[in-house]
C-alpha cells in the first residue's frame, strides 16, 4: 500500500485524500437568517451526519477560510436555528449555485426561482422544492482548533425539531424512507456527485 504521513502533506493534499476517501457524503443544504439584515442565506455543506437518536441530533462542520467564519456559521450562532434540506436532482443546479461566495448582505436565493415556505418551529424559511427538510435548533457549538489554538472549523450539533418529507418518499404505514425512490445526491471529491446505484441487505450478528 502507498503510505503518506498527514503532517507532511499540504492542506490541499489532505483535503483531496479525505474527500476522495470518505464518500459518499450526504449534503446539508441549509437556510439561515442574518439577525441584523434579515437576509436569508442558503449554502450546501457535505461535512454532515447523524449524531444521536434519543435526542435527534445531527452534526454540521463548516470550515473557515483564513480564520474567517462563514455566513451560515455566524447566522447559526446568532439565530440558533435553521432548516437543513436534503437534495436530489430536481434542485441540483440551484443547490450548486448557492455555493457561490457572496457578500453577507446578498441572498443566494434572490434569483433562484425557488419557493420559500414558512417553517413551523423556527423563524427561518424553508425551500419548498427540496424533497426532505429538517427544522433544526442549535444544541451545541464547538470551535475546532489546530495545534496552535487557531480556530479552523465551526462544528455545530443541531437538534431536529420537525421533519418534512415528500409524500412519495416515505412508507407511511411502516414509517421508513425508500432510499432508491429518494435517490439523494451525495458528494464525492472535486465537482463530482453520486447517486445510490443499488442497495445490499445483510443482517447484523446477535
Amino acid at each position: 500500500m502507498l503510505f503518506y504521513s498527514a503532517k507532511d502533506l499540504t492542506t490541499k493534499q489532505n483535503y483531496k485524500f479525505l474527500t476522495g476517501s470518505v464518500i459518499p457524503r450526504p449534503i446539508a443544504w441549509i437556510t439561515t437568517i442574518d439577525q441584523e439584515t434579515k437576509v436569508i442565506n442558503a449554502a450546501p455543506f457535505s461535512y454532515f451526519n447523524v449524531v444521536a437518536k434519543d435526542l435527534p441530533l445531527v452534526s454540521l462542520s463548516i470550515n473557515r477560510n483564513d480564520q474567517k467564519m462563514k455566513d451560515t456559521a455566524r447566522n447559526l450562532l446568532q439565530q440558533n436555528e435553521g432548516v437543513i434540506h436534503l437534495v436530489d436532482d430536481s434542485v441540483l443546479v440551484e443547490m450548486n449555485q448557492s455555493s457561490a461566495s457572496l457578500p453577507a448582505n446578498e441572498s443566494e436565493l434572490s434569483d433562484s426561482g425557488l419557493t420559500l415556505l414558512d417553517s413551523q418551529a423556527v423563524a427561518v424559511p424553508a425551500i419548498g422544492e427540496a424533497p426532505i427538510r429538517f427544522e433544526v435548533r442549535l444544541h451545541q457549538y464547538i470551535p475546532v482548533k489546530d495545534h496552535h489554538e487557531k480556530i479552523i472549523s465551526d462544528l455545530f450539533i443541531l437538534e431536529v425539531l420537525n421533519y418534512h418529507f415528500k409524500e412519495t418518499l416515505i412508507n407511511q404505514e411502516k414509517e421508513y424512507i425508500n432510499s432508491l425512490t429518494f435517490d439523494p445526491l451525495a458528494r464525492l471529491a472535486g465537482n463530482t456527485y453520486s447517486h445510490i446505484a443499488k442497495t445490499l441487505d445483510l443482517k447484523r450478528p446477535k
